[in-house]
């Protein structure tokens, strides 16, 4: 049936043990920006099929249709597409790591990168902004009023897409030596 393995998890409130791998399936995630280890369930790098070529692929049609929103006015769509490409650009390498990416955050993925790699302070700084396109840029009810596709300047689209380019092009740099 389950592994023998139980973890704790919290909702709102409520402490729950359940089976490691239960964890996994549902999605629920321990705090941390990558799950990995002895009785972790493992999709990639040196555990499974390693797909980080398919993950820097996708950061990277992110990145084009994070330039063609911005360049169709789209700002809202451009600033999370941005947001997608660098977190799948980190993801990326994280694989090729053998390490399991989890969560949405740039800046705490690259936080864990930055344990088995120099990640450029630079880089960590823009990625904070990046994160911030992931939730507001999308939904009405982030904001006192209006809809995010009036919030959001061609301005801002072109610094997010400028930030998603760094991240995508240092994962991207880092490749091939991991």
């Amino acid at each position: 049936m389950w592994p023998r393995a139980l973890s704790a998890r919290s909702d709102a409130g409520a402490r729950h043990l359940v089976p490691d791998a239960a964890l996994h399936l549902t999605g629920a995630r321990c705090g941390g920006a990558v799950r990995a280890g002895p009785g972790r369930l493992q999709s990639g790098g040196r555990h499974g099929v390693e797909r980080s070529a398919d993950w820097m692929d996708q950061a990277q049609g992110d990145l084009e249709h994070a330039r063609s929103d911005l360049s169709s006015g789209f700002y809202d769509w451009a600033c999370f597409s941005a947001q997608q490409a660098a977190e799948k650009a980190v993801k990326a390498v994280l694989h090729r790591l053998g390490l399991e990416a989890w969560g949405h955050s740039v800046a705490d993925l690259l936080a864990e990168l930055g344990k088995h790699h120099p990640v450029p302070f630079a880089l960590q700084e823009v990625a904070l902004e990046l994160d911030k396109a992931y939730i507001a840029s999308r939904y009405p009810d982030v904001h006192q009023s209006g809809s995010p596709r009036r919030r959001y300047t061609r301005r801002e689209a072109e610094r997010m897409v400028g930030y998603a380019d760094e991240v995508v092009r240092f994962c991207a740099g880092l490749l091939p030596g991991v």
